[in-house]
């Protein structure tokens, strides 16, 4: 099958450092090319792919300082592609709704997984306005603001197998990993640590737009004496990182798409301690690979636990439900899907 990946091109393909989507595109343009399948990626110049890289900038906008519009880009991205549709038997994008006015109109069969939220108003209101394009959500949690779209299914994210393994260490610390913002709940991981007596490991990356809050609001909070802040930390460093950690404390505040942390925990061997929201009960299964909790003394008591999880019992559950190979199999079942249903979204822009 000839297939386009359109990944954002806000990071290389894979993200140097820190990077959902960007991710998620790497590990499945990897395996369908592992698979037979003959793949072009569309991403930025840096991007590293066995598939055929068709680069649309000279490297990740986040890296490049003489971008300024970061729109503009994405869109010239997006007219090329179209120019050269019919080179592809199915074209997979990941750039949120940018793409639905124009590839709405083209015959070529298209999807578009939606890797964020859409629980606000705006991302409602557009969304809304194209019913009958073809998309993917990554957790059924996902859909509930826009119930009535055009879902061809769920097709929850996946590692290669052998990228994070467990580590032969003993785990002695919490950890949190990712980014800090107001809705990831870093705050509450380091009280939560703190009112355990157990050491607190914080890998994660801090955005422009969240730096007042890190300034402002976390920062004092490192000075406490079981907190180490590490920062931004890349993939090679991840297997040591947890499978030294005695849990992976996810306390978050908002409806996660997703998580990828949770599984990226789960293929080390480590539970995860994680507030019940969006996709985590989807992910997580509770006694099992994790705890779910509904506050900070829920979480303490989940804590106590920790010695009755198996981390053997939780790599084996990754491997059973959250490979890469398995994602791209789910996907290729939704490209064909496409491929026999024909073009119903061109029919519908017609009708």
């Amino acid at each position: 099958m000839r297939i386009a990946q359109i990944a954002p091109l806000h990071e290389a393909v894979p993200p140097k450092l820190y990077g959902g989507t960007e991710r998620v595109v790497s590990y499945l343009t990897e395996e369908l090319v592992a698979l037979g399948h003959d793949v072009t990626l569309f991403a930025s110049g840096d991007s590293i792919t066995s598939a055929r890289l068709a680069p649309m900038s000279k490297q990740a906008l986040r890296l490049d300082p003489g971008v300024r519009d970061t729109l503009a880009p994405h869109l010239r991205m997006l007219e090329l592609i179209l120019r050269r549709a019919d080179d592809f038997d199915v074209m997979h994008l990941h750039v949120d709704y940018l793409p639905f006015s124009a590839f709405v109109r083209q015959p070529t069969p298209f999807l578009t997984t939606l890797h964020g939220r859409l629980d606000l108003q705006e991302y409602v209101e557009i969304f809304n306005v194209f019913p009958r394009v073809p998309v993917v959500s990554i957790s059924d949690s996902q859909r509930l603001p826009v119930p009535n779209l055009n879902w061809l299914g769920t097709v929850q994210h996946g590692l290669p197998r052998d990228l994070l393994t467990p580590q032969p260490v003993k785990p002695d610390y919490l950890a949190f990993l990712g980014r800090i913002s107001p809705e990831k709940g870093v705050d509450k991981a380091i009280r939560i640590a703190g009112r355990a007596g157990m050491k607190l490991k914080i890998a994660a990356k801090v955005d422009r737009l969240d730096a007042d809050y890190f300034d402002e609001q976390i920062k004092p909070l490192l000075a406490a004496p079981h907190v180490e802040y590490i920062g931004e930390i890349n993939e090679d460093q991840k297997p040591a990182f947890l499978s030294g950690a005695a849990a992976l404390m996810f306390p978050i505040d908002w409806p996660e798409p997703f998580g990828l942390v949770m599984i990226e925990a789960m293929a080390c061997g480590t539970p995860v301690i994680a507030y019940n929201r969006g996709s985590v009960p989807e992910v997580l299964e509770d006694g099992l690979t994790g705890a779910i909790v509904e506050s900070e003394a829920e979480a303490l008591q989940a804590l106590k636990r920790l010695p009755r999880f198996d981390r053997a019992a939780i790599r084996r559950r990754f491997e059973k439900r959250f490979t890469a190979r398995r994602m791209a199999e789910e996907y290729l079942d939704l490209y064909e899907s496409l491929l026999l249903a024909g073009r119903p979204h061109l029919r519908a822009v017609n009708a």
